[in-house]
């Protein structure tokens, strides 16, 4: 009875042992093969350079594009967004915080909370109208909320959320 007990033990340990180096491998990341679009940093537990998780545009697209269309204070008449989950994006990176502050490339920031990413299905868009967005309009990557499906998010604090131009994410 008590060999029992002691193989029981070893293999819990062992499971566990195997546990953590799965951990260990899962928290690696593939370095991007052309120039990162987007830099993560902060609580992540998936990293590939430096703590940070880069990532170019194959590597976003590869996570699986999601579409909106919506109508923004920006663009006249209904737009079509395709772009990155913002909470699948967090999943890959195993972010650990509670908001995320957002750059963009000529330094405006913002703040958000990562609860909106799942309950308003909010993605980091790299086309606009079937088209990767040039850094003259809003690209390479814009965060979009489905601001027509839900009436609060046609306000400032959720228009203030959607940064254009989206360089860096840090995760607080």
């Amino acid at each position: 009875m008590l060999g029992a007990k002691v193989r029981t033990g070893l293999l819990g340990t062992f499971v566990a042992f195997l546990g953590i180096i799965g951990v260990a491998y899962a928290a690696s990341l593939a370095a991007p093969k052309e120039r990162p679009i987007l830099t993560i940093s902060g609580k992540i537990g998936v990293t590939n350079k430096d703590n940070t998780a880069q990532f170019d545009r194959a590597m976003l697209e590869s996570l699986g594009l999601v579409t909106i269309e919506t109508t923004t204070p920006w663009y006249e008449g209904k737009v079509k967004f395709e772009g990155v989950s913002l909470d699948k994006l967090m999943k890959q990176v195993e972010a650990k915080g509670d908001r995320v502050s957002v750059v963009a490339l000529n330094d405006y920031a913002t703040e958000i909370p990562m609860a909106d990413f799942g309950k308003y299905n909010v993605i980091l868009a790299l086309k606009r109208n079937g088209e990767y967005m040039p850094v003259r309009d809003k690209g390479p990557l814009f965060i979009v909320y489905p601001y027509d499906s839900n009436p609060e998010l046609k306000t400032q604090t959720y228009y203030a959320r959607s940064a254009w131009q989206v360089a860096k994410i840090e995760v607080k």
